[in-house]
């Protein structure tokens, strides 16, 4: 049905109508964050305007996900919200919900071309087929969408999300991701090399690598602590952090990689946990317990003192009982994380938890989710409040509306701190005392900015390994 709907000829506005405006809205994960800068290089490469989707535009292309049925539902709003902002413009469609089911995407918008995840180098090709056909001039062969080229993405931005991997193939019996995306892949160990080089040459502060299960990286001899080794060495990103990765693949050697890299690989792990429950796990297809999982956050913290822990939770997944429940929260209690990022369970169609009996009514389902978020805002603020009195580096992104800068610290959290001397923040690091808790955000620290000529930094690559 995919194919039909992308072969289909009609296509609301006219081919030869020049496109000036385009927009990007884009829902889910990191991975789709940067594989919208593909599509962001072609329109930029071409002259055209990006804007907001509200805007008035030519062309809208709309990145859907479909991890939730939430997200489901999301991603048609995004597709209709666009159509009624722009009646006549192009829309083109991708993602997970346009490869999983594409048929409410069409029924959403009939004129809409869709493309599931393994065309999105034709959506490419398409898109400068597109450029020409309505009269500007293209200077851009197309090419396989492998993610972003951070260098060319919005020129205001401090950081780059770049892709090392796309798929999984450990099929958790709750998620779509693998239908979605199919079965592990690893991007180039070179590719992935020039992208962080053209990242650091375009001003990019700070490397977020990301994929669906980057743990398995594998090419050419390199792992994941491998390939961050070379980028260690080879490219002089003066930040390196990892988007997530799976409990089993927090290795000795990944540590060590961290532990080595003179502070340049940050301290702050996002590690999916989804149960406190062995049973509920097993159920899940998770290929850990709670002790695994326990022993591998006191590694971490052993190997990298003050490191943030970030977990993920699945509230209501079938089969999960009061007392599951009571030990998964009270198993998140005793690990001392620093964040705890909550899920409602949705059932996705196909998968095997699906079709599992002791289904959880979405009112306990919502009383749970409920309950974890306030363990969440007690571990985030908890966390934040040991940092009181201690020297950060922040990587400043924007400014409020008070005047203060905000950016994120090496452990991910957020501060908030005036430049003395009125100068612009954006993009710098720096030096920073944790002085208070934000009042109005317990997890936000308000910092004490030390003199900026002391906390610019531009590192050189690290030799060695």
């Amino acid at each position: 049905m995919l194919l039909q709907a992308y072969d289909r000829p009609v296509m609301r506005g006219s081919t030869t109508t020049p496109i000036r405006r385009a927009a990007i809205a884009n829902l889910g994960c990191k991975v789709n964050l940067a594989e919208m800068g593909a599509v962001e290089r072609v329109l930029r490469s071409h002259g055209i305007e990006l804007v907001d989707a509200a805007e008035p535009v030519d062309l809208v292309v709309v990145n859907t996900c479909a991890v939730t049925a939430v997200a489901d539902r999301k991603s048609r709003q995004l597709v209709r919200r666009a159509r009624r902002a722009n009646p006549d413009a192009r829309l083109l469609v991708t993602g997970c919900s346009a490869t999983v089911a594409p048929g409410p995407l069409v029924a959403a918008d009939p004129a809409a071309r869709l493309y599931a995840n393994e065309l999105k180098g034709r959506l490419l090709a398409d898109l400068e087929t597109l450029l020409d056909s309505a009269g500007v001039s293209a200077d851009l062969a197309p090419e396989p969408c492998r993610g972003p080229v951070p260098g060319e993405t919005e020129p205001d931005k401090t950081r780059a999300f770049v892709k090392v991997g796309d798929g999984c193939s450990f099929c958790c019996t709750y998620c779509i991701i693998p239908r979605a995306r199919g079965e592990g892949r690893s991007v180039a160990a070179g590719v992935v090399l020039e992208d962080v080089q053209r990242a650091v040459a375009a001003g990019r502060r700070e490397v977020v690598l990301t994929g669906i299960n980057i743990g398995t990286y594998s090419d050419a001899g390199y792992d994941l602590p491998g390939l961050v080794r070379l980028l260690l060495r080879d490219t002089s990103a003066e930040r390196i952090r990892l988007s997530s990765v799976e409990p089993q693949h927090v290795t000795d050697e990944l540590l060590e990689v961290w532990a080595e890299s003179g502070g340049r690989c940050l301290p702050h792990f996002h590690i999916p946990l989804q149960s406190g429950d062995d049973a509920i796990l097993r159920r899940m297809g998770r290929r850990y317990d709670t002790a695994f999982y326990a022993a591998m956050v006191e590694r971490v913290k052993g190997a990298l003192p003050g490191v943030a822990v970030h977990a993920d939770v699945i509230a209501g997944f079938p089969g999960e009982d009061d007392d599951s429940w009571f030990r998964t929260a009270a198993f998140l209690q005793s690990l001392d994380l620093a964040g705890i990022h909550v899920f409602r369970y949705s059932a996705r169609p196909g998968t095997p938890a699906a079709r599992m009996a002791g289904r959880v009514d979405p009112n306990t389902q919502k009383r749970r989710a409920a309950e974890a978020l306030i363990l969440a805002a007690e571990a985030r603020a908890l966390f934040a409040e040991r940092q009181i009195g201690s020297e950060v580096q922040v990587l400043f992104e924007g400014q409020l509306t008070d005047g203060r800068w905000l950016g994120h610290a090496e452990s991910h959290l957020l501060v908030a701190a005036a430049a003395p001397d009125g100068r612009p923040l954006h993009n710098v690091i720096a030096r920073v005392v944790a002085a208070s808790i934000e009042p109005s955000a317990p997890d936000r620290i308000n910092g004490r900015l030390l003199p900026v000529a002391a906390t610019q930094q531009t590192l050189a690559p690290a030799g060695g390994k």
